[in-house]
């Protein structure tokens, strides 16, 4: 992903700046994606890991990146304190 359009994109949600989610982090949600019971905004299971995500400045919502690209979209963000032990 172009790390420039982080200095222009923010969260829809929060309005709060978004930042490429480090791979320890990234590790630890798709961890719990394989492991099941991870739902996004929209109530769907997210059932893929994923490669790429951007993360609110709090840490508190992920947004994946499809082939470079954000996805920006409420119902796609996945609220991580609502993630299963």
């Amino acid at each position: 992903m172009d790390k420039r359009l982080l200095d222009i994109i923010c969260c829809p949600v929060t309005q709060l700046p978004l930042e490429i989610m480090d791979a320890g982090r990234l590790g630890r949600l798709n961890a719990a994606i394989v492991a099941g019971g991870v739902r996004n905004h929209g109530e769907k299971d997210v059932s893929a890991a994923l490669s790429e995500a951007l993360v609110t400045r709090d840490g508190r919502l992920a947004y994946p990146v499809r082939d470079g690209i954000p996805v920006l979209l409420e119902d796609e963000c996945i609220d991580l304190k609502k993630l299963p032990d």
